[in-house]
Protein backbone atom coordinates (compact mmCIF):
# COMPACT_ATOMS: atom_id res chain seq x y z
CA UNK A 1 0.00 0.00 0.00
CA UNK A 2 2.96 2.41 -0.01
CA UNK A 3 1.57 3.73 -3.31
CA UNK A 4 -0.77 5.83 -1.23
CA UNK A 5 0.29 6.00 1.98
CA UNK A 6 -1.74 8.82 3.37
CA UNK A 7 0.14 12.19 4.74
CA UNK A 8 -0.43 12.49 8.33
CA UNK A 9 -0.60 15.32 10.49
CA UNK A 10 -0.31 15.84 14.38
CA UNK A 11 -1.78 18.78 16.63
CA UNK A 12 -0.02 18.01 19.82
CA UNK A 13 -1.79 18.38 23.57
CA UNK A 14 -2.53 16.02 26.41
CA UNK A 15 -0.52 12.55 25.49
CA UNK A 16 -3.11 10.58 28.07
CA UNK A 17 -5.60 11.62 25.63
CA UNK A 18 -4.92 10.27 22.23
CA UNK A 19 -7.71 11.47 19.60
CA UNK A 20 -7.92 11.00 16.02
CA UNK A 21 -9.69 13.12 13.33
CA UNK A 22 -11.16 12.02 10.09
CA UNK A 23 -11.89 14.69 7.38
CA UNK A 24 -15.05 15.15 4.47
CA UNK A 25 -14.21 14.42 1.01
CA UNK A 26 -13.02 17.21 -0.96
CA UNK A 27 -11.16 18.33 2.21
CA UNK A 28 -7.57 17.70 4.34
CA UNK A 29 -6.97 17.06 7.24
CA UNK A 30 -6.00 20.70 7.70
CA UNK A 31 -9.86 21.46 8.04
CA UNK A 32 -9.19 20.07 11.68
CA UNK A 33 -6.29 23.02 12.79
CA UNK A 34 -8.80 25.37 13.46
CA UNK A 35 -10.80 23.60 16.12
CA UNK A 36 -7.35 21.96 17.56
CA UNK A 37 -6.62 25.56 18.18
CA UNK A 38 -9.79 26.30 20.17
CA UNK A 39 -9.39 23.20 22.25
CA UNK A 40 -5.66 24.17 23.36
CA UNK A 41 -3.95 21.06 24.13
CA UNK A 42 -7.05 18.81 25.51
CA UNK A 43 -6.23 16.31 23.54
CA UNK A 44 -3.24 14.53 21.17
CA UNK A 45 -4.92 14.94 18.57
CA UNK A 46 -3.88 13.09 14.99
CA UNK A 47 -5.07 13.27 11.27
CA UNK A 48 -4.53 12.23 8.27
CA UNK A 49 -5.19 12.99 4.38
CA UNK A 50 -7.28 10.80 2.51
CA UNK A 51 -5.74 9.34 -0.82
CA UNK A 52 -6.49 11.77 -3.25
CA UNK A 53 -6.57 14.78 -1.04
CA UNK A 54 -4.70 17.12 0.16
CA UNK A 55 -0.61 16.63 0.46
CA UNK A 56 -1.60 12.63 0.31
CA UNK A 57 -1.35 10.61 -3.41
CA UNK A 58 -3.94 10.24 -5.59
CA UNK A 59 -6.43 7.62 -5.32
CA UNK A 60 -5.60 4.44 -6.71
CA UNK A 61 -7.51 0.79 -5.90
CA UNK A 62 -5.30 -0.93 -3.40
CA UNK A 63 -6.18 -5.19 -3.60
CA UNK A 64 -9.45 -4.34 -4.82
CA UNK A 65 -10.67 -2.57 -2.01
CA UNK A 66 -12.87 0.81 -2.00
CA UNK A 67 -11.68 3.75 -0.26
CA UNK A 68 -14.04 3.98 2.20
CA UNK A 69 -12.75 0.36 3.45
CA UNK A 70 -9.26 1.62 3.02
CA UNK A 71 -9.61 5.08 4.91
CA UNK A 72 -11.53 2.92 7.79
CA UNK A 73 -8.51 0.24 7.74
CA UNK A 74 -5.82 2.71 7.94
CA UNK A 75 -7.68 5.04 10.87
CA UNK A 76 -8.14 1.24 12.52
CA UNK A 77 -4.15 1.13 12.21
CA UNK A 78 -3.27 4.07 14.28
CA UNK A 79 -5.19 3.28 16.82
CA UNK A 80 -3.45 0.89 19.74
CA UNK A 81 -5.07 2.16 22.83
CA UNK A 82 -8.75 3.75 23.29
CA UNK A 83 -9.69 7.34 22.24
CA UNK A 84 -11.27 10.05 20.99
CA UNK A 85 -12.95 9.65 17.93
CA UNK A 86 -13.83 12.56 15.61
CA UNK A 87 -15.29 12.37 12.24
CA UNK A 88 -16.66 15.29 9.65
CA UNK A 89 -19.14 14.12 6.67
CA UNK A 90 -17.40 11.20 5.11
CA UNK A 91 -14.90 11.25 7.86
CA UNK A 92 -17.55 11.04 9.96
CA UNK A 93 -19.22 7.40 8.46
CA UNK A 94 -15.84 6.15 8.54
CA UNK A 95 -15.73 6.60 12.59
CA UNK A 96 -18.91 5.11 12.97
CA UNK A 97 -17.83 2.35 10.77
CA UNK A 98 -15.00 1.66 13.10
CA UNK A 99 -16.84 2.37 16.65
CA UNK A 100 -19.27 -0.25 15.26
CA UNK A 101 -17.11 -3.09 14.40
CA UNK A 102 -14.42 -2.03 18.00
CA UNK A 103 -16.37 -0.07 19.97
CA UNK A 104 -14.28 -0.80 22.71
CA UNK A 105 -11.25 0.84 20.70
CA UNK A 106 -13.68 4.21 21.32
CA UNK A 107 -13.67 6.37 24.15
CA UNK A 108 -15.81 9.11 23.03
CA UNK A 109 -17.96 9.47 19.57
CA UNK A 110 -17.89 12.76 17.79
CA UNK A 111 -19.88 12.60 14.40
CA UNK A 112 -20.15 15.69 12.44
CA UNK A 113 -22.89 15.87 10.44
CA UNK A 114 -22.05 12.22 8.70
CA UNK A 115 -23.52 11.63 5.55
CA UNK A 116 -24.87 7.89 5.68
CA UNK A 117 -26.95 8.64 3.12
CA UNK A 118 -28.70 5.10 3.97
CA UNK A 119 -30.19 6.35 7.21
CA UNK A 120 -32.30 8.46 5.73
CA UNK A 121 -35.13 7.92 4.62
CA UNK A 122 -36.61 6.97 0.61
CA UNK A 123 -37.61 9.91 -0.57
CA UNK A 124 -34.66 11.67 0.92
CA UNK A 125 -32.14 9.73 -0.61
CA UNK A 126 -34.09 9.86 -3.57
CA UNK A 127 -33.92 13.43 -3.88
CA UNK A 128 -29.87 13.58 -2.48
CA UNK A 129 -29.26 11.17 -5.54
CA UNK A 130 -31.58 13.22 -8.27
CA UNK A 131 -29.49 16.42 -7.59
CA UNK A 132 -25.50 14.91 -9.17
CA UNK A 133 -27.68 12.41 -11.56
CA UNK A 134 -28.28 14.84 -14.03
CA UNK A 135 -24.37 15.84 -14.08
CA UNK A 136 -23.18 12.54 -14.14
CA UNK A 137 -25.70 11.20 -16.87
CA UNK A 138 -23.86 13.96 -19.34
CA UNK A 139 -20.83 13.57 -17.87
CA UNK A 140 -20.85 17.17 -17.04
CA UNK A 141 -17.65 16.94 -13.94
CA UNK A 142 -17.21 20.57 -13.76
CA UNK A 143 -21.57 21.01 -13.39
CA UNK A 144 -21.46 18.68 -10.81
CA UNK A 145 -18.96 20.09 -8.92
CA UNK A 146 -20.58 23.71 -8.92
CA UNK A 147 -23.94 21.90 -7.77
CA UNK A 148 -21.90 19.99 -5.25
CA UNK A 149 -20.25 22.83 -3.67
CA UNK A 150 -23.09 25.09 -3.22
CA UNK A 151 -24.93 22.06 -1.40
CA UNK A 152 -21.68 21.02 0.97
CA UNK A 153 -19.52 23.80 0.54
CA UNK A 154 -18.41 26.17 2.40
CA UNK A 155 -19.65 30.34 1.49
CA UNK A 156 -17.68 30.88 -1.55
CA UNK A 157 -16.44 27.40 -2.50
CA UNK A 158 -17.45 25.57 -6.41
CA UNK A 159 -15.17 27.64 -8.69
CA UNK A 160 -12.46 25.68 -11.15
CA UNK A 161 -9.47 26.35 -9.79
CA UNK A 162 -7.38 28.51 -12.65
CA UNK A 163 -4.42 26.25 -12.16
CA UNK A 164 -4.60 22.98 -14.13
CA UNK A 165 -3.18 20.24 -11.65
CA UNK A 166 -5.40 21.93 -9.14
CA UNK A 167 -8.42 21.72 -11.95
CA UNK A 168 -7.19 18.14 -12.66
CA UNK A 169 -7.65 17.15 -9.04
CA UNK A 170 -10.77 18.41 -7.88
CA UNK A 171 -12.13 16.87 -11.09
CA UNK A 172 -10.66 13.34 -9.87
CA UNK A 173 -12.18 14.15 -6.43
CA UNK A 174 -15.13 14.22 -7.73
CA UNK A 175 -15.34 11.28 -9.35
CA UNK A 176 -14.38 9.82 -5.90
CA UNK A 177 -17.69 11.90 -4.60
CA UNK A 178 -19.87 9.85 -6.79
CA UNK A 179 -18.63 6.62 -6.16
CA UNK A 180 -18.28 7.30 -2.19
CA UNK A 181 -21.97 8.25 -2.36
CA UNK A 182 -23.45 5.21 -4.50
CA UNK A 183 -21.34 3.42 -1.33
CA UNK A 184 -22.84 5.11 1.26
CA UNK A 185 -26.06 5.37 -0.17
CA UNK A 186 -26.08 1.65 -0.14
CA UNK A 187 -24.30 1.05 3.25
CA UNK A 188 -22.50 -1.57 1.98
CA UNK A 189 -20.16 -1.71 5.13
CA UNK A 190 -23.20 -2.46 6.80
CA UNK A 191 -22.82 0.11 9.32
CA UNK A 192 -26.91 -0.46 9.94
CA UNK A 193 -26.64 -3.48 10.55
CA UNK A 194 -28.87 -4.88 13.66
CA UNK A 195 -27.48 -4.16 16.88
CA UNK A 196 -24.55 -2.21 15.44
CA UNK A 197 -24.76 1.25 16.44
CA UNK A 198 -26.55 -0.13 19.94
CA UNK A 199 -23.60 -1.75 20.72
CA UNK A 200 -21.51 1.56 20.70
CA UNK A 201 -21.05 2.18 24.37
CA UNK A 202 -19.20 5.36 24.53
CA UNK A 203 -20.64 8.88 24.94
CA UNK A 204 -21.50 10.04 20.89
CA UNK A 205 -22.16 13.90 20.24
CA UNK A 206 -23.97 14.30 16.57
CA UNK A 207 -23.43 17.88 15.32
CA UNK A 208 -25.10 19.23 12.46
CA UNK A 209 -25.14 22.86 10.93
CA UNK A 210 -28.66 24.29 10.98
CA UNK A 211 -28.21 25.32 7.78
CA UNK A 212 -27.44 22.36 6.52
CA UNK A 213 -29.21 20.04 3.92
CA UNK A 214 -32.12 18.82 4.99
CA UNK A 215 -30.96 14.79 4.62
CA UNK A 216 -28.70 15.55 7.68
CA UNK A 217 -30.82 16.20 10.21
CA UNK A 218 -32.92 13.28 8.77
CA UNK A 219 -29.78 10.59 9.59
CA UNK A 220 -28.92 12.07 12.38
CA UNK A 221 -32.39 11.95 14.00
CA UNK A 222 -32.34 8.21 12.83
CA UNK A 223 -28.98 7.49 14.28
CA UNK A 224 -29.99 9.11 17.46
CA UNK A 225 -32.91 6.62 18.21
CA UNK A 226 -30.59 3.85 18.19
CA UNK A 227 -27.36 5.63 19.94
CA UNK A 228 -27.20 4.55 23.48
CA UNK A 229 -25.67 7.87 24.80
CA UNK A 230 -25.98 10.19 22.54
CA UNK A 231 -26.06 14.02 22.74
CA UNK A 232 -27.73 16.32 19.33
CA UNK A 233 -26.48 19.96 18.79
CA UNK A 234 -27.78 22.45 16.36
CA UNK A 235 -25.29 25.33 15.50
CA UNK A 236 -26.96 28.23 14.20
CA UNK A 237 -26.45 29.93 11.04
CA UNK A 238 -23.84 27.08 10.23
CA UNK A 239 -23.99 25.09 7.07
CA UNK A 240 -21.63 21.20 6.21
CA UNK A 241 -18.44 23.19 6.50
CA UNK A 242 -18.45 24.12 10.16
CA UNK A 243 -15.51 22.63 11.48
CA UNK A 244 -14.19 25.45 9.50
CA UNK A 245 -16.26 28.12 9.25
CA UNK A 246 -17.72 27.68 13.04
CA UNK A 247 -14.13 26.21 14.81
CA UNK A 248 -15.07 27.74 17.71
CA UNK A 249 -18.48 26.22 18.32
CA UNK A 250 -17.79 23.11 17.22
CA UNK A 251 -14.30 22.66 19.77
CA UNK A 252 -17.30 23.84 22.42
CA UNK A 253 -19.03 20.85 21.44
CA UNK A 254 -16.32 18.22 21.17
CA UNK A 255 -14.86 19.45 24.85
CA UNK A 256 -18.39 18.60 25.94
CA UNK A 257 -18.47 15.19 24.74
CA UNK A 258 -14.64 14.55 26.03
CA UNK A 259 -16.25 15.53 29.42
CA UNK A 260 -18.77 13.11 29.39
CA UNK A 261 -16.17 9.98 28.60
Amino acid sequence: MSDVTPFERHFPGDPDRPALALHCMMGSSNAWRPMAEHLGGVIDLRAFDNPGHGRSPDWQPVDGIDLHTFVTRHAAGMIDRPLDLIGHSFGATVALRIAVGAPQAIRSLTLIEPVLFAAAPAPARQAENDRLAPFAAADDIDGMIGQFMSDWGAPGAGAIPDDPARADRLRKQMRLVLDTNAFLMEDRANILREGGLEGIEAPVMLISGAQSPPIIHDIAEALAARLPDVGRANVPDAGHMLPLTHAEAVADLVRMNLDRA
